[in-house]
C-alpha cells in the first residue's frame, strides 16, 4: 500500500500573503491535514513547500509511529498536485539544473533553488510517483488542500 499524499499553493497577489495545504494519508489509516504561510510568498513556492512539508512529515511521522530508524527505501509515495511547475520541474527540469550549477538553461540562476534542493533531498530513497490532478475539478482531496492553503 502506498502512502497518499495531496498538496497545494495558494497565494493573493503573486506575490502577496502565500499559504499551502497538504493531507497525508497512511497506509493504516491515520491521516494528517498540515498548513502554512509565508508572507510575502508566490504561488510557486507554496506548491512547493506544500509537497516538502507533507513528504518531510509523512518521513517523521511513519519513522515515529513504526519505530524505524533511517527512511523506508521500499516505501512507494503517490503525490497528487495540480501542480505542473512542481511535477516537470522535480521530474525533469532538475537534472539540468544541478548539472549547471543551478542555473537555467540560459544561465540565470533557478527560481527557488533553495526550496528545490530541499524537495530533492525529501523524495531520495523513496518511489515517489507524482499525479497531476486539475484544480478545482471536484476531486475531494485536492479540495481539501486548496481550502487549506487559501485560508492560511
Amino acid at each position: 500500500m502506498s502512502l497518499v499524499i495531496f498538496v497545494d499553493g495558494a497565494c493573493s497577489g503573486n506575490p502577496g500573503p502565500g499559504g499551502w495545504g497538504a493531507v497525508v494519508a497512511f497506509p493504516d489509516g491515520r491521516v494528517r491535514e498540515l498548513g502554512g504561510r509565508e508572507v510575502p510568498s508566490t504561488n510557486n513556492r507554496m506548491e512547493l513547500v506544500a509537497a516538502i512539508q507533507a513528504l518531510e512529515f509523512s518521513c517523521l511521522s511513519h519513522e515515529v509511529h513504526r519505530g524505524d530508524q533511517g527512511r523506508q527505501t521500499d516505501e512507494e509515495v503517490l503525490i497528487h498536485t495540480d501542480s505542473t511547475y512542481v511535477i516537470r520541474g522535480i521530474t525533469e527540469w532538475i537534472w539540468g539544473w544541478k548539472k549547471r550549477e543551478w542555473k537555467t538553461f540560459e544561465g540565470k540562476p533557478v527560481a527557488n533553488s533553495e526550496l528545490w534542493k530541499l524537495l530533492f533531498d525529501a523524495v531520495q530513497g523513496r518511489k515517489v510517483q507524482w499525479k497531476y490532478v486539475r484544480g478545482h475539478s471536484g476531486i475531494p482531496g485536492n479540495e481539501r488542500v486548496d481550502q487549506i492553503a487559501v485560508e492560511f
